[in-house]
């Protein structure tokens, strides 16, 4: 994903928010790889009729944030747009 010039000023020296520590430490903290190999088989598979589905890693990914910040369908989809530090997790 390509940084807007706002998410690129604000890579320069600041200070971590709460969130982004949180997210750094969710990243290594949880087994992506042992999640993914066990819902898979269970995933919708791209290429059937109707709507493709998104990626398996995207949808766990919200699926956690949405848990983690007690977020409805739609919370969720607007902190999203909102959100620059959730978009890049």
């Amino acid at each position: 994903m390509q940084l807007t010039f706002g998410d690129a000023e604000d890579l320069g020296q600041r200070k971590q928010t709460r969130r982004e520590v949180f997210l750094a430490e969710m990243e290594q903290v949880v087994p992506w790889k042992a999640l993914l190999s066990l819902i898979e088989p269970h995933y919708p598979k791209l290429g059937r009729p109707g709507r493709q589905p998104y990626a398996l890693a995207t949808m766990l990914r919200i699926h956690f944030l949405q848990q983690w910040y007690a977020l409805s369908d739609p919370a969720m989809e607007e902190a999203l747009y909102d959100t620059p530090v959730m978009r890049r997790f």
